[in-house]
């Protein structure tokens, strides 16, 4: 297009810088739909989806301490009275009374590996793992009385898979002849006084989202506890309510983390929060609410540009830039879910950019598209885009990206006589 003289600079008015308002405003209305109408995706497919994978991989993994309860009998005297042939006689005879006790395990020493497995489906990521557990207990019986021991190992969830699971009483495999009855397997052993009981158990399963362990129901004791926990992974992080490391240590490709307790009263407990991905439909949502920030530091950067060079850009074209700002989280929404975060991310900003640049190489100049249009994009449009892959740095990149915008217009604007530019002519 076309550049114009001062004399028809003068005449810019405020009807078209309304113009570009409404445009801005009208593409910020679509920007809100449609990030509600990802947010609406990304939430049915969680909601739908999730149900199925737990189904398919397993639920969030709770492992508790196996209950030992210790079961001995002793014998009274007792008196009752009974009628026989109308007399009242007292009758004395040995009942064998029942008792119970939970006891304590004196040593524990748990292992525990973790291999993460990220599965998509749909918007949604799923953290999923696999999960190898092994775990021994030592009980010594200091009661002066003989009796039973009752073990009771609750499984993470009931309707769980446990693969090569092994339940063993002073290293006797005792798992073919317990069926788990309410997710639950049960053994029972005899007990002397001053025996030494070393209960085990392992198995192979998986879950999802995180893993943990309890060691007691409510707050409890822990003697000479340890726990050795080993990832795939680097990102780790800990459940609420649970208890840090005593040290970690790298290995190739995750973590050896170590819980070691001689003596610890504690009712926290013991896990992994698994390492959550990028969700792409939050991802498209949240770019879609922040788009108007991009869009309005775009405009007044190609309107103070057009301003200074004397360059006529209507409101019409501002409007068929936007919409190529807008084809872009358009075009990101719907694909992403065919296609993996990065490629479907490169074909929107590649599709947007081609939009873009290609149309002011009609309306203005092809040097204007390709280097001033262009890089103000590339700032405006990807890198505020790119700021919402940085987890907790987001807002600041942003911020910084609007502060240097605002200083560049500043000094590109600071000579400029706004009350004669905006005049209009008699």
């Amino acid at each position: 297009m076309r550049q114009v003289n001062q004399e028809e600079v003068r005449m810019i008015s405020i009807k078209r810088i309304v113009g570009i308002v409404f445009v801005f405003l009208a593409t910020t209305v679509a920007w809100l739909i449609f990030g509600g109408v990802m947010t609406m995706r990304a939430h049915d497919q969680s909601s739908n989806l999730r149900g199925d994978v737990a189904e398919l991989w397993g639920s969030p993994q709770r492992q508790v301490a196996p209950t030992l309860i210790f079961h001995w009998t002793t014998w009274e005297d007792q008196e009752r009275t009974e009628k026989v042939e109308g007399k009242t006689k007292t009758v004395r005879q040995r009942v064998a009374v029942h008792h119970s006790d939970t006891v304590l395990p004196r040593s524990t020493a748990i292992e525990v590996g973790l291999d993460l497995d990220q599965r998509l489906k749909g918007l949604v990521w799923y953290a999923l793992y696999d999960v190898s557990f092994a775990g021994r207990w030592r009980y010594t019986h200091e009661r002066p009385e003989p009796g039973t021991l009752e073990v009771i190992f609750p499984f993470p969830e009931a309707s769980g898979l446990y693969d090569d699971f092994s339940l063993t009483i002073d290293d006797q495999d005792r798992a073919r002849d317990v069926l788990p009855v309410e997710g639950r397997a049960v053994t029972r052993v005899e007990v002397a006084p001053g025996a030494t009981v070393v209960v085990g158990a392992s198995y192979k399963s998986r879950g999802m989202d995180q893993w943990t362990y309890v060691p007691s129901e409510g707050v409890g004791r822990l003697e000479q506890f340890t726990l050795q926990m080993t990832t795939d992974f680097d990102d780790i992080d800990f459940p609420a309510m649970s208890m840090s490391p005593s040290r970690k240590e790298r290995r190739a490709g995750g973590w050896a983390l170590h819980w070691e307790f001689e003596r610890v009263i504690t009712g926290h407990q013991i896990g992994m929060v698994m390492p959550a991905r990028i969700q792409p439909g939050e991802l498209a949502a949240a770019l879609s609410f922040s788009a108007p920030i991009s869009l309005l530091f775009f405009f007044l950067m190609l309107w103070v540009l057009a301003t200074l060079r004397q360059i006529d850009i209507h409101p019409i074209n501002y409007f068929f830039l936007a919409g190529a700002f807008f084809a872009f989280h358009l075009l990101f929404g719907y694909s992403v879910d065919h296609l993996t975060l990065v490629p479907a991310f490169v074909l929107a900003s590649a599709a947007s950019i081609l939009l873009v640049v290609s149309y002011l190489r009609l309306v203005v100049s092809a040097r204007f598209a390709f280097v001033e249009a262009a890089a103000a994009q590339l700032v405006y449009l990807i890198g505020f885009s790119l700021a919402h892959f940085w987890d907790g740095f987001t807002g600041l990149t942003v911020t910084v990206l609007s502060v240097i915008t605002l200083f560049v217009l500043m000094q590109l604007t600071g000579r400029l006589r706004w009350s004669d530019l905006l005049a209009r002519r008699s």
